[in-house]
């Protein structure tokens, strides 16, 4: 298949409607950049006319450049009781002065009955008039022909006649939305294949929604109907279920279908491109998203690692690389001995490993993942384990001592610590307070470590996880905490397991500090 197909983001408009995402005028220009530099044709910014975080978007957006896409401003056909000249959304669409608009319109009787409470007659002249209205007065009008899907399968006549109308009104494309998200991808197929064979000339767009967990396969089948416009939202943020993912669909159709949705360059960006907008809605990447999960070629398994070592398209359907992803190989207890040499290659640190160092390192591994530890994404703890297993560390920390002491001072908290250590022989005492225990227990260790190792004072923690391990135990259950630290140059995540918060935080940050100090030694 080698037509064109394109790209048309929703993610500004539609994608604002799920919950918990609530995107600034700044946000909404960055994000729009963004989607810009992935070279999707169109971006829907908003509808102006109806808040003013959308109206400022579009002031913003005039003063903007984009490389590849246009922006594209949204709204309704005018009300049944207005003309176009003094319906405030009409006008709001033309003071937008984007190059394209897209304007929502009933196609189902349902809705035009029930939701409009205007007569089928009466809807007609509402698309016709709008339409035309917008066609003499910008590049490009799209309709959206909204519960397009439903209205067919209830009165197939009516739903027909609101399209042609609008092709015959000025409209450049008709989109077919899936709005309610029920529809089934051999449904759609059949429906937009009949639709295609009397409108083959415009464009003709599909808009699916993903309540039946369907979405993106319901605008793939759309595509091999005919249609050659793909609409969805990064991420596939959107109102309940969400839209159809676009970062799904244009690499299916890329990589699948041999459609050139975006330049093979462009798809590379695909993965950061998810990430950013991720970022910026403040929500956590979703791990398992297919093609830009962080864990959609992840592997843990002995088995699969053995192969993937020997070609990776054993266990992979692409190369990570071709959606700018990559392979991360996961060190657990399901680990075999190529899981081990894959880590050590990856992290430069093979050198001086031996296979009974492989063997000891598999079997401790085993141990602590047993009693909770968990390697992915700690790779400072794994190392530190490596290195300290074949001999080319021996830890310089040994703790004597520890005491903690905390006291409720409305409406503050403060404790302090007490730590005694060995280091190189040589025992030193410290006591430090702070906010807490574990702060506490930090600046304690800190505290004791300074004057002989005075670079730590570069370390700062720049975060601190706690995750309970095994919950069934209540209070007693073991916790895990995952420390991130930094330098001015680099960072690093280690972990501590313990039933007791503090222990496990301790076991954290004294990684953390061997860490640095075998990595100025070494």
């Amino acid at each position: 298949m080698s037509k064109k197909v394109l790209a048309y983001d929703v993610t500004l408009r539609d994608g604002t409607q799920g919950e918990g995402i609530s995107f600034s005028v700044k946000d909404k220009i960055k994000v729009s950049h963004k989607i810009d530099e992935l070279g999707v044709e169109y971006i829907e910014g908003g509808w102006p006319g109806s808040n003013e975080r959308d109206e400022g978007f579009f002031r913003e957006a005039k003063k903007q450049r984009y490389v590849n896409s246009k922006i594209v401003a949204f709204g309704s056909t005018r009300r049944a009781k207005s003309t176009c000249d003094d319906d405030l959304n009409i006008q709001a669409l033309l003071q937008a002065e984007t190059p394209a608009v897209t304007i929502v319109g009933k196609t189902w009787d349902f809705h035009v009955s029930e939701a409009l409470k205007i007569t089928n007659e009466e809807n007609l002249q509402l698309i016709s008039d709008s339409i035309e209205y917008l066609s003499n007065r910008t590049e490009e009008v799209f309709f959206d022909a909204e519960h397009f899907f439903d209205g067919f399968k209830a009165n197939k006549e009516f739903t027909l006649n609101c399209i042609d109308l609008a092709v015959e009104s000025g409209a450049n494309g008709i989109i077919l939305c899936d709005t309610n998200g029920g529809t089934t991808p051999w449904e759609i197929y059949d429906i937009v294949e009949e639709v295609k064979q009397k409108h083959k000339k415009i464009v003709l767009g599909i808009h699916t929604h993903n309540d039946s967990g369907l979405g993106v396969a319901n605008a793939l089948a759309a595509v091999r109907a005919g249609a050659n416009q793909v609409q969805g939202t990064i991420n596939g943020y959107g109102e309940r279920c969400g839209n159809a993912n676009l970062c799904t669909i244009i690499a299916n159709l890329n990589l699948k279908m041999g459609i050139k949705c975006i330049t093979d360059k462009n798809l590379k960006r695909l993965y950061e491109v998810s990430n950013y907008i991720s970022e910026l809605a403040n929500l956590g990447h979703d791990s398992k998203s297919p093609f830009i999960g962080r864990s959609a070629f992840a592997h843990k398994g002995g088995i699969h690692v053995n192969a993937i070592v020997k070609n990776n398209l054993t266990y992979e359907h692409i190369n990570p690389e071709e959606v700018g992803n990559s392979r991360r190989i996961l060190i657990s207890d399901l680990a075999g001995k190529s899981n081990i040499l894959y880590k050590l290659k990856e992290l430069g640190i093979i050198k001086g490993v031996s296979d009974d160092n492989i063997s000891e390192i598999l079997s401790e591994l085993k141990k602590l993942e047993n009693v909770g530890y968990e390697f992915e994404g700690v790779d400072a703890s794994f190392e530190l384990l490596v290195k300290t297993i074949s001999g080319q560390y021996k830890p310089k920390i040994e703790l004597i001592e520890t005491e903690i002491n905390t006291r409720q001072i409305v409406p503050s908290n403060e404790s302090s610590a007490k730590v005694v250590l060995k280091i190189d022989d040589e025992t030193i005492e410290n006591t430090a307070s702070g906010s807490g225990p574990v702060n506490a227990l930090d600046l304690a260790l800190r505290g004791a470590l300074t004057d002989k190792y005075s670079f730590l004072n570069e370390v700062t923690l720049t975060d601190y996880r706690v995750r309970v391990v095994g919950s069934n135990k209540g209070t007693e259950s073991l916790v895990r905490v995952i420390i991130e630290s930094s330098d001015k140059d680099s960072s690093w995540s280690t972990i501590g397991v313990s039933s007791d918060i503090v222990d496990a935080s301790w076991r954290a940050l004294i990684d953390s500090i061997e860490f640095k100090l075998m990595k100025i030694s070494s």
